[in-house]
């Protein structure tokens, strides 16, 4: 076909067309959820929900909970800090950043068409300030959540709050962890306390919640290293920063599916994992941190991993001007769910396989 001619086709086939009129048949299901003839629905109206989901109202307590697949709530909570305090601002940070989704193109897929889910709102908290009871809320929560069958997606607050979310995930039996940080955060209690963000991991194994032979810490860096001797002397396999630069995003990936294995996994992002270039607002940035493009590229190299749950924490809006950090948070939290939804949709098929 000469240039003349494709161009008479594509005038022909999009000439008169309008900004809802998609070819591609994978495309125009995303599409069919997004436009109302010509119109789209305004990115910056209405209350912020993460990603424009429905909020659910009621929560936990709403009748239309039980079902859900997913559910993406808050944990405004930061009394865990070592350094600078504010990510109990996270949460609404990350609701807030508009336009995320509804395609993710390096899965391949939109995955609120995949699954039901709803924005659920934030844990309540009985004290501000009481560190203890806001980890007995947090649990208690979660475990409602899981109790109830639904996958929970969390956004923080400081990296404690994985620790009680991680008591309600592997309440029944221990599961596997892919944990993307600038630390492994894996240290013991601090000045009498063991709810503190840079402990939550040693805990967990203790707890006998998560099983360090299946866990994987990315993306560690800094002055802290004597601090993390129970990652290596638990088993857990941990890639520093440089290692990652030499591996190579795609050695990383493979290494991650190695050990995280068939089993049931959970997702925890800090987003101190990224260079303060990428994301200053957080409490404690390291410099030489991975790239946000090299954090993306390594979420999607994650698809087929049976997730069990998820977390994005330590977005500290107050210290960033321009919104990078709840930016590229509200991104990777977008690429997380896309790869609960590919869980849950994998278990589907299995549980039909098997009735087949």
């Amino acid at each position: 076909m000469d240039g003349s001619s494709e161009l008479e086709r594509l005038r022909a086939k999009y000439g008169e067309a309008g900004g809802g009129d998609i070819h591609d048949p994978a495309f125009r299901r995303v599409a069919a959820e997004q436009f109302q003839g010509e119109r789209r629905k305004l990115p910056y109206s209405d209350v912020a929900t993460f990603m424009g989901l429905p909020y659910l109202a009621g929560g936990i307590d709403a009748d239309a909970f039980a079902a859900l697949d997913i559910a993406v709530l808050g944990v405004p909570m930061d009394l865990g800090v070592t350094n600078r305090a504010g990510c109990r601002l996270g949460p609404r940070a990350v609701r807030q950043i508009e336009r995320i989704g509804p395609f993710e193109h390096g899965l391949g897929i939109a995955p609120t068409t995949m699954v039901k889910a709803a924005d659920i709102g934030d844990v309540p908290f009985r004290s501000r300030f009481d560190l203890v009871s806001c980890h007995a809320d947090i649990e208690e929560h979660l475990r409602a959540v899981v109790s109830a069958g639904v996958i929970p997606l969390s956004v923080g607050g400081d990296h404690s709050i994985s620790q009680s979310i991680l008591r309600a995930v592997g309440e029944k039996r221990p599961v596997g962890m892919i944990h993307i940080d600038a630390h492994c955060d894996t240290s013991g209690p601090y000045e009498g306390s063991r709810f503190h963000h840079g402990g939550p991991f040693r805990q967990a194994v203790l707890d006998g919640v998560i099983d360090p032979r299946r866990t994987i810490q990315i993306g560690i860096r800094g002055g802290a290293e004597y601090l993390w001797e129970f990652s290596r002397d638990s088993g857990m396999t941990v890639i520093h920063a440089d290692e990652f630069a030499r591996m190579g995003v795609e050695a990383v990936i493979a290494e991650s599916r190695r050990v995280a294995g068939d089993g049931p996994t959970y997702l925890t992002f800090d987003i101190d994992s990224l260079d303060p270039a990428f994301a200053p607002g957080t409490g404690t940035p390291e410099i030489g941190g991975l790239t946000s493009l090299q954090a993306l590229m390594l979420l999607r190299g994650l698809g087929g991993i049976d997730f069990v749950g998820g977390d994005l924490v330590e977005v500290a809006p107050q210290y960033d001007a321009t919104t990078n950090t709840a930016q590229a948070g509200a991104q990777v939290l977008f690429t997380i769910f896309s790869l609960l939804a590919l869980a849950v949709e994998a278990r589907r098929s299995s549980t039909s396989a098997r009735k087949g």
